[in-house]
């Protein structure tokens, strides 16, 4: 997005340093709503599918339909909110949002909930991009920014690890309802601290041009892809419908990738991907984030289902990949690429991954907590947040000032679609797998944790298989050469030679707080 601004008239500092501070209070609220949604389902999600009835077939869309809608949508949200000025799409957002909470708190059937969750997703993908915005403009200063946005990543980051267990709460003690309604307070908050800030109309010098047709064949695309996908897990991969999504999907998606080359101000401007290392980043993000949110699919039922964990119990067991996640991504990545060249940090947190893959692979129904759960979820989470960082530096490194805001659109985008594809292909195995054990019944309802737990084993290998391409495409794309000098407000090492920790960007902030 262009971060171009309109010149206003200078405030004393005095006075402007505080109110740019309350600032703060309503975009963070914003962007923790985005996390929030993203983690605070997972626990509740046997809970809801017993109560709409979702079929095990279906129950994936409770996530895939939020993320596809917010990454496919990312791209073009931040057009948008130029488009209608940064401070209205952040109302528009937080009222779309809240709206979409409150269908999702009220809904009596699996169709509603699923349209609930897209709609968050859609509202997310217009408050994260002018979030972001407003803070890159509000805070213009190079020490205010960095300050701003470190304590903008650091309350959304305590998001992810707060939406597991806050999840768990609520569906325990209030219903699974509560995780939808719990948005409601903090839109309200986030928008009373609006007024009561007096938020600036900061917009864009330059009004943007958006690219309807590409926006609409890419979204169309991306989710017939993931419905072929998630329909193959109860009607097989040569079912007539299964194959027509898979079709429709490879057209409008090879439309999307034609039109971006041949149309000047494309969402997705040509230059931004075909660099090596950013098409290597994005492409190891993607794979990596599909084993990922599957494994968050499959763990949540393992625990609830099978192993018979409550609610708050299952989420605060996931706790320690989430941690894993944020010290990987900002102590374990930090210190290794002021000394390492980026393969040779992204390699090694990807094997990390890949082990605790492997670990997952031998899952019974009895498997200790402590024995096996607990490692592997440090092990993954751990290499994942090394990753994702080191992914997020190289693809918003050495790029022009005008698609910065893409290419850190584009990382994150990459993160949930992939996870969306993961969460569909990891659950279709799992439920194939499990049907498979009883004569084409796949309902855990009637299943042996043994042959659940099969299902879910089967479905870590290829989780597997998903972290070992992201090894080979690191190793095939990814740049491995020595760490840049250190420049102020960049990444690097010391130019007097005396290693540093690499020091985060605007966007290498904004995309890794969404990864958490």
């Amino acid at each position: 997005m262009s971060r171009a601004l309109d010149s206003a008239a200078p405030s004393p500092p005095q006075r402007a340093a505080a109110p740019r501070r309350r600032v703060l209070v309503p975009l963070t609220l914003a962007q923790l709503m985005v996390v929030l949604a993203s983690t605070i389902v997972i626990v509740t999600l046997p809970t809801l599918q017993t109560d709409l009835g979702i079929a095990d077939a279906d129950r994936q869309w409770v996530l895939t339909a939020y993320a596809l809608a917010f990454g496919g949508l990312l791209l073009v949200g931040g057009r948008v909110a130029e488009l209608l000025g940064r401070r209205n799409a952040l109302l528009l957002g937080l009222v779309g949002f809240a709206l979409a909470s409150v269908l999702g708190g009220l809904a009596t059937t699996a169709a509603t909930l699923f349209a609930a969750r897209a709609g968050q997703g859609v509202f997310g993908a217009l408050l994260a991009p002018a979030a972001f915005a407003l803070l890159s403009a509000l805070f213009a200063d190079v020490r205010d920014r960095g300050r701003a946005f470190a304590v903008h990543a650091a309350l959304v980051g305590v998001g992810g690890v707060l939406g597991l267990i806050l999840g768990g709460a609520l569906t325990q003690f209030l219903g699974w309802r509560w995780t939808f309604f719990v948005n409601v307070p903090l839109a309200v908050a986030a928008l009373a601290a609006v007024a009561l800030t007096r938020l600036p109309a900061v917009s864009s010098a330059a009004v943007p041009r958006i690219d309807l047709p590409g926006a609409v064949a890419w979204a169309v695309g991306l989710f017939a892809l993931v419905g072929g996908v998630t329909r193959a897990g109860s009607h097989g991969w040569t079912d007539p419908g299964v194959l027509a999504a898979l079709l429709v999907a490879a057209m409008l998606l090879a439309a999307f990738a034609r039109r971006q080359a041949r149309t000047p101000g494309g969402l997705l401007p040509p230059r931004v991907v075909l660099d090596r290392n950013r098409a290597g980043a994005v492409l190891v993000v993607a794979l990596a984030a599909a084993a990922l949110f599957g494994v968050f699919l499959m763990m949540t039922f393992y625990l609830q289902s099978v192993k018979g964990y409550q609610p708050v119990l299952a989420g605060l067991a996931f706790v320690p990949m989430s941690i894993g996640v944020i010290i990987g991504s900002t102590q374990v990545a930090s210190w290794t690429l002021a000394r390492l060249s980026p393969r040779a940090v992204m390699v090694p947190g990807l094997l990390a991954a890949a082990m605790a893959m492997l670990m997952f692979t031998q899952l019974e129904a009895d498997s200790s907590y402590m024995g096996l759960l607990l490692p592997a979820q440090l092990a993954l989470g751990i290499g994942m947040g090394t990753v994702f960082m080191v992914a997020v530096h190289m693809a918003t490194s050495g790029v022009r000032s005008g698609h910065t805001g893409v290419a850190s659109a584009l990382v994150t985008s990459a993160q949930q679609i992939g996870g969306a594809l993961g969460v569909a292909l990891l659950g279709t195995v799992a439920v194939s797998t499990t049907a498979g054990s009883f004569g084409g019944s796949a309902s855990l309802l009637t299943a042996s944790p043994e042959a659940t737990v099969a299902g879910f084993a089967t479905a870590a290998w290829w989780g597997l298989g998903a972290v070992l391409l992201a090894v080979a495409a690191a190793s095939a794309l990814v740049s491995n050469s020595a760490p840049q000098p250190y420049v102020a407000g960049g990444s690097g090492v010391a130019a007097t030679g005396r290693t540093r920790p690499v020091r985060l960007g605007d966007d290498d902030t904004s995309s890794v707080a969404l990864a958490l």
